[in-house]
């Protein structure tokens, strides 16, 4: 039984804690048996029940309020019970992010019912095969033409590309050089000049893939925010859903230690369980305290941007790095204690092995955070 102490901590409000006991027992009926041969065909399932439940109302807000610590509650708990459903959560909250927070008054009552409802799929097409965490150097161009722009150039690892109805795209339109020169646009698979080149295959499944758009033509209806201001929106979205990502990893961290602690309890050596050997309790006290550290600074952030700041970005890079990568030792520690079970495919502890990883790279690599991190505290310092 996954420990649920810590919603009692003074991060949450009971409305928090009423979700998560009413997540907790949607996941156990609905995710038990998520099957996961036609990766696709899970994701479009899975969306649409979250929306059929009511939880996807939590992914986008038309009046651009989005609730961290509900966001990261929900990626937690679904999470600890299957890598897919968190997946397909987290996208229609990062896809239509965007949206959320500088759509149109027309945008948000085009999309977000849609999003919200499960009966549309979100993406958010950021990465380039020359520039990941640097966003700067996007290369991706969209050119003014009339009542348009024209889209060219490759988005790659892109969650959901096949199967979204809609992409928060980003593309250079060159006001300025580097970051300043970046737009957002809505784009649907529908348009002329855009093209699914390839889908990729991970040690994780999830529906990915590279995108190319020639001469593809865009309304400028589907600008989202002004010209320009692309960085600035993408950066806002990811201030919101990193701390989400650090979730997931505590999520995956949670489950992990509940197998652990599973086995070696009922697992003998000797006659006696595993549990009494002092290098087992030693491996179980390490995983137990890395899910508590990663729990304080994932919901510090979410309370912090919850309560009014603007940005969190070294909160939120601070969760992410440590959620990520401990979740990454704590998992790693239970396949270790479950022996030759630990690698048998099919397994929990194996499966949570192989979706871990890609936590420690997307929306930002466990370096970059090292980065954002030390760059927030050098300003911090220098501004005192």
């Amino acid at each position: 039984m996954a420990d649920k102490t810590f919603l009692q901590w003074p991060f949450f409000e009971d409305r928090h804690r009423d979700l998560a006991v009413e997540l907790e027992s949607w996941a156990k009926s609905n995710l038990a048996h998520v099957g996961h041969e036609d990766t696709d065909a899970a994701c479009l399932k899975l969306v649409k029940d979250l929306g059929s439940a009511g939880f996807l109302r939590h992914s986008g807000n038309p009046d651009g309020n989005l609730d961290v610590r509900s966001l990261c509650l929900i990626r937690e708990t679904l999470a600890r019970h299957d890598g897919l459903a968190d997946f397909s959560f987290a996208m229609q909250g990062l896809g239509t992010g965007a949206i959320s927070l500088f759509g149109t008054d027309a945008q948000k009552s085009e999309w977000l019912p849609r999003t919200r409802s499960g009966s549309a799929v979100s993406a958010f097409a950021l990465t380039e095969p020359q520039s990941g965490s640097d966003v700067a150097n996007s290369t991706m161009t969209a050119t003014e033409d009339g009542n348009d722009y024209v889209l060219n150039g490759e988005k790659t690892w892109i969650s959901n590309g096949g199967i979204a109805d809609l992409y928060t795209l980003f593309a250079r339109t060159g006001e300025a050089p580097g970051a300043k020169g970046l737009s957002a646009f809505i784009v649907t698979p529908d348009l002329s000049g855009f093209e699914v080149v390839e889908r990729l295959e991970t040690i994780a499944p999830h529906p990915l893939a590279t995108l190319r758009f020639t001469d593809c033509r865009v309304p400028k209806a589907n600008l989202i925010g002004a010209p320009g201001n692309g960085f600035k929106v993408a950066m806002s979205v990811l201030d919101i859903f990193r701390s989400t990502v650090a979730a997931a990893a505590l999520g995956f961290a949670r489950r992990a230690l509940d197998e652990a602690l599973q086995r070696v309890t009922a697992r003998e050596i000797q006659g006696a369980p595993l549990f009494d050997l002092q290098l087992v309790q030693g491996h179980i006290a390490d995983m137990a305290m890395d899910v508590d550290a990663a729990a304080l600074l994932i919901y510090r952030a979410a309370w912090t941007k919850d309560s009014g700041a603007p940005r969190v970005t070294r909160e939120a890079a601070m969760a992410k790095l440590f959620a990520t990568d401990q979740a990454q030792q704590v998992i790693d520690k239970a396949v270790q204690l479950h022996g030759g079970d630990g690698v048998r495919s099919g397994t929990a502890v194996e499966k949570l092995y192989r979706e871990i990883r890609a936590l420690r790279i997307y929306e930002g690599a466990s370096d970059v955070q090292k980065i954002i991190i030390a760059r927030q505290t050098l300003g911090a310092f220098q501004g005192d």
